[in-house]
């Protein structure tokens, strides 16, 4: 149908933003460590990221009323607070390009996690690419050179398993009820911002050092990678099936080795190429991706 078409092109390129702007956001993650403890970072981030979809909500005159309650403050506490504080604190003695690697394991946490809770069973397929993918993290995170950075390592995957239940959860939230993306990325947002705000009360770190390199990391976290990037990451859950959603976000951190390499001068090693090559054959395999025949 022409509008279902439109739809999923529209979902196709609010994927390919929410790629590009997540992707540069893993350098400006690292960068403004300097100048900020993580979680303090974390927290204004999506406070005033949540401030910023509310006022988007009131121009577009979106009704303000929050979606189900308790789905939403779930969907905080996991796709913001916990993914987003865990990915923070993994950056703290990780790099960009490595923690954005083992972050991005979620699709396959989440293939796992639709199976339990949206009763998606896993196929053939999808078993086939848990398996290369299993192999390629073991590349990537190379247990055999001693695991120097293994608390960072084990931060970024349970960050990536967070952010795949909060996508299970918003798919579920989608299916039962009639929710404005915008208004639940406000919510959920906000939710998890204020779970990350209390952590960072509760946490020593150091003080923040004002400056403008530090407003500027803060300012596109906020506008860029967290309001626009997560409300389009809504639009794309909505209107994309779960697997092919989550597959396809795959392509940030593979963005992102590249755009650290660049910009922090952190090169990958030769292992964490070969990792790459089996993640990305675990996501042909999930998402269904063959040959097509002429």
């Amino acid at each position: 149908m022409p509008g279902q078409a439109a739809s999923q092109r529209s979902a196709s390129l609010a994927l390919l933003a929410t790629i590009l702007l997540w992707a540069y956001s893993w350098v400006v993650m690292k960068q403004v460590l300097a100048f900020a403890g993580p979680f303090d970072f974390a927290a204004m981030r999506y406070l005033l990221g949540a401030a910023v979809l509310f006022v988007a909500l009131t121009l577009s005159r979106q009704p303000l009323k929050p979606p189900p309650l308790l789905p939403t403050i779930l969907i905080g506490l996991c796709q913001t607070a916990a993914f987003q504080g865990l990915e923070q604190w993994a950056l703290v003695s990780g790099g960009a390009g490595h923690v954005a690697l083992l972050a991005y394991t979620m699709p396959f946490w989440a293939v796992l996690l639709a199976w339990l809770i949206l009763r998606e069973r896993p196929t053939g397929r999808h078993w086939l690419g848990l398996l290369l993918a299993a192999l390629g993290l073991v590349c990537i995170i190379e247990p055999w050179r001693g695991l120097g950075n293994a608390a960072s390592t084990v931060l970024a995957i349970a960050g990536g398993a967070a952010w795949a239940a909060g996508t299970v959860l918003s798919k579920r939230l989608f299916r039962l009820h009639a929710v404005s993306a915008l208004n639940l990325t406000a919510w959920q947002m906000l939710a998890g911002g204020v779970a990350l705000g209390i952590v960072a009360l509760a946490v020593p770190q150091r003080n923040i050092a004002w400056s403008g390199a530090f407003m500027a990391g803060l300012a596109y976290s906020v506008l860029m990678a967290s309001s626009l990037a997560w409300w389009l990451w809504s639009i794309v859950l909505r209107r994309l099936p779960t697997t092919l959603a989550s597959v396809s976000s795959l392509g940030v951190p593979i963005v992102g080795v590249l755009l650290a390499w660049a910009i922090l001068h952190e090169e990958p090693r030769p292992m964490e190429w070969v990792g790459i090559g089996f993640v990305l054959l675990g996501l042909c395999a999930v998402s269904g991706v063959r040959r097509r025949r002429p």
